[in-house]
């Protein structure tokens, strides 16, 4: 079963403690500033979200890579950088829609999430459970389930549709 990470926008506080975590377990010491997931915050309007890479399907970062040192992997990690491949050019930076993948300064090598071999720190260590490592087809039936009670609500609590079997009242059906 794929397993991704899921950012429960809702649930974040903005902490940034996944920040700290990843920073850590990646380079041994506490500098968000290198940590593979960031904390997108919207301070005015008191919103964070954390931002990692989605270990997309379709990889922009994978199909730009001239060295081919961006690729899927058979552990079930998601796309990773071989970063004995990698010369370095930048590319899958520039074309990365969530802005996931950064260079790091100090180790001269561009870094990204890599879900810390399906055991992530990030999602350990949130206070909030705002960070979820959960099998992608789990998300996706609940996205559904969500949807659906959404739509549930819309039609049927505002009197604009009726559950098979029960006719609906509207101010014309009187006949007037």
């Amino acid at each position: 079963m794929e397993k991704i990470l899921f950012v429960n926008a809702e649930k974040c506080v903005g902490c940034r403690t996944c920040e700290m975590v990843c920073s850590l377990s990646h380079t041994d010491e506490v500098n968000p500033v290198r940590s593979r997931i960031k904390v997108v915050k919207w301070e005015d309007k008191a919103h964070a979200i954390p931002m990692n890479c989605r270990h997309c399907e379709n990889a922009p970062c994978e199909e730009i890579c001239p060295k081919q040192a961006i690729s899927h992997t058979d552990q079930g990690y998601g796309v990773m950088i071989d970063l004995d491949k990698c010369i370095g050019c930048r590319s899958c930076l520039m074309v990365c829609p969530f802005g996931a993948i950064r260079f790091d300064a100090i180790d001269r090598t561009v870094v990204k999430c890599d879900l810390c071999e399906s055991d992530p720190m990030c999602v350990k260590f949130c206070a909030y459970d705002a960070v979820q490592l959960i099998d992608a087809d789990v998300l996706n039936n609940d996205q559904l389930m969500s949807a659906t009670a959404k739509l549930y609500s819309l039609q049927f609590d505002s009197g604009a549709c009726a559950p098979f079997g029960q006719e609906t009242v509207t101010e014309d059906s009187d006949g007037s």
